[in-house]
């Protein structure tokens, strides 16, 4: 269910789309890892009050952010409404996560990676996107190196919040 493929280390020599492009895969892989072999129930399991973070909730986080900075800052697509947030809640890809159906959610976010992938596939890093962030411009550059930080950030939460589920650690 979590899997995206197969984790596989980023090359030591490349040229800088495969080097940005090989980190974020490895990154997304990392968040499917960290959630693999796991219930419905250890997905949804919250970290420490009043923290309402879960795997799941990355899970739902992350397609929310593929979406907005592939389909909505680099494609300029028209976002309204996320797949989880509304305007009455900008959280509710964490705090909605009781109920949630997890095999749609994964799905919902292979899906985006999938949509970010053919996004972002044969452009030149230098591709601006056409909607502005905060009044600027932003390449496509830009937009895999956020990226890249923003998995590699909750996949630290991640890390803690497998380690809280069933102790594992590690890579």
């Amino acid at each position: 269910m979590t899997e995206l493929s197969p984790r596989v280390d980023p090359p030591m020599a490349a040229d800088e789309t495969a080097m940005l492009t090989a980190w974020l895969e490895f990154h997304r892989s990392t968040l499917a890892l960290k959630c693999e072999g796991l219930t419905d129930d250890q997905l949804r399991l919250r970290s420490v009050p009043p923290s309402t973070l879960s795997l799941l909730g990355l899970v739902r986080h992350m397609a929310e952010v593929e979406r907005h900075w592939f389909q909505g800052i680099l494609l300029g697509a028209e976002i309204a409404t996320g797949h989880y947030w509304t305007p009455e809640n900008d959280d509710a890809d964490f705090d909605d996560v009781d109920t949630a159906d997890v095999a749609a959610d994964f799905a919902v976010w292979r899906a985006e990676v999938e949509g970010a992938r053919r996004a972002a596939a044969g452009l030149p890093l230098d591709t601006v996107g056409k909607r502005l962030r905060r009044g600027e411009e932003v390449t496509l550059r830009w937009i895999l190196v956020h990226m890249i930080e923003e998995y590699a950030r909750h996949n630290g939460h991640a890390d803690l919040l497998r380690e809280l589920v069933d102790g594992s650690t590690g890579e």
